[in-house]
């Protein structure tokens, strides 16, 4: 389906749902902290809890169907925003949008004041710190109070998810309920993405630096200790 003038109207979109989208995350996670770490406060404030989420999810489908259709991709917008299909379909990746509300909203204000790498590592770092808070909740709900559990508390799944993340895997503690796993493979796979993102862009960074200190990376190509290009270069 062709939609008049589209693409601008999908750029508009974008940035106008920029700042609700990042409110959005903020509050789902907030909401959903508050459902799994809090499950005997009143009736009143879980009711308002899962309000938030529910109307997060809401805010969240919105503006995915807004985008399909001012894309004009019809069935292949799936295809094309494969990870904006999966975070819709699984809350357990909606805070990851913190970060690229955030960088969107910097990139149109103040620009980045970061180089690349910086960026790569600072992005990178802040989405493993959010996704694996959000894991953590998510198998700690799950884990709690199953038949031969290891993860009884909160600071239980905080450890686990650290050491999956990272990829450690210690095995002191390990989910044992079905949803439990689901979660581990998604943490599991998306840590070892981010962790390569951050790794990787650092040991580009140190090498970059040490090759400019050693003249190997000058504007018209290499140069030696004495400051004379080779033949050739």
């Amino acid at each position: 389906m062709h939609v008049r003038n589209g693409p601008e109207r999908l750029l508009r979109w974008e940035r106008r749902m920029e700042l609700p989208l990042f409110v959005g995350s903020a509050v789902f996670l907030g909401c959903y902290a508050v459902l799994v770490l809090a499950p005997h406060t009143s009736q009143g404030w879980r009711d308002l809890a899962l309000a938030g989420v529910l109307l997060t999810w809401v805010v969240f489908l919105v503006d995915y169907l807004v985008r399909l259709a001012l894309s004009g991709l019809g069935r292949h917008f799936p295809r094309k925003h494969w990870l904006d299909t999966v975070v819709l379909a699984l809350p357990l990746l909606r805070p990851l949008r913190i970060v690229n509300a955030y960088s969107a909203v910097r990139r149109r204000h103040h620009g980045p004041r970061l180089s690349l790498y910086g960026r790569v590592m600072a992005y990178a770092g802040l989405s493993a710190v959010l996704l694996g808070f959000a894991t953590a909740l998510a198998v700690y709900q799950q884990e709690r109070g199953a038949p031969g559990a290891t993860i009884r508390t909160f600071g239980d799944s905080v450890w686990w998810a650290a050491s999956a993340i990272t990829t450690v895997g210690y095995g002191d503690v390990t989910p044992v309920t079905p949803w439990g796993r689901v979660f581990a493979v998604v943490l599991m796979a998306c840590g070892v993405a981010l962790l390569g993102a951050v790794t990787g862009s650092f040991s580009s960074w140190l090498i970059q630096l040490f090759g400019r200190e050693d003249g190997a990376v000058e504007p018209g190509g290499p140069i030696d200790r004495d400051g004379r290009r080779p033949p050739g270069g």
